[in-house]
């Protein structure tokens, strides 16, 4: 069933969970749902658009799905939505963002149109996101003296480093370019026209 709306697949071995997410979801989305890891993967194709992915399954775990969503090179965003508590772990881990149950319909409505939009950025930026969130997740989580000592942060904190000077590069050269003038001055006469 060919359908305009973004396409989300809930994978959460909680029927009750599972279905309540759904509830909150369908007027919005097109939601399918699996209730184990190896439904999640039977069920992603083409047109999923967002994962909402439970780390703890039983059988295929969460984060087994998500190393054969990434391996597949499968073209969604994936969120882990978990009663799991990150670790430094998540710095290696190819989410693009990470929920702590209990989750509100806000806030999952607010995480899978982040995912949509981050899903037309290029992988650069994709990428700068994704540890963008698991860096912020991890300073609300842990102690200042824990990042410090944890190799995994280093290492996300160079990234980051890295894909910004990237970035402000990508932008530096964008807005030296006749194109990206001309599309400002687009912009600015549109938003002056529509006042």
């Amino acid at each position: 069933m060919a359908t305009d709306r973004p396409s989300v697949l809930i994978a959460e071995d909680e029927p009750d969970l599972a279905n309540l997410y759904t509830s909150r979801l369908e007027e919005r989305y097109d939601v399918r749902t699996a209730y184990d890891g190896t439904e999640a993967l039977e069920a992603i194709d083409g047109d999923i658009d967002v994962v909402l992915l439970d780390r703890r399954m039983p059988g295929l775990s969460g984060d087994l799905v998500l190393e054969t969503i990434r391996e597949r090179n499968l073209d969604c965003r994936v969120a882990m939505v978990t009663a799991i508590e990150p670790d430094f772990d998540i710095v290696e881990m190819g989410f693009d963002d990470y929920l702590v149950k209990p989750v509100s319909k806000p806030e999952l409505i607010e995480v899978i149109d982040q995912l949509l939009l981050r899903s037309t950025y290029d992988e650069q930026l994709q990428e700068f996101f994704a540890l963008a969130s698991k860096k912020v997740l991890l300073d609300r989580q842990k102690t200042e003296a824990e990042r410090k000592s944890s190799e995994e942060y280093a290492r996300l904190e160079d990234r980051l480093a890295v894909l910004r000077v990237h970035l402000d590069e990508t932008v530096a050269d964008l807005l030296e370019t006749d194109d990206s003038k001309q599309l400002c001055r687009d912009l600015t006469r549109e938003s002056i026209a529509d006042e």
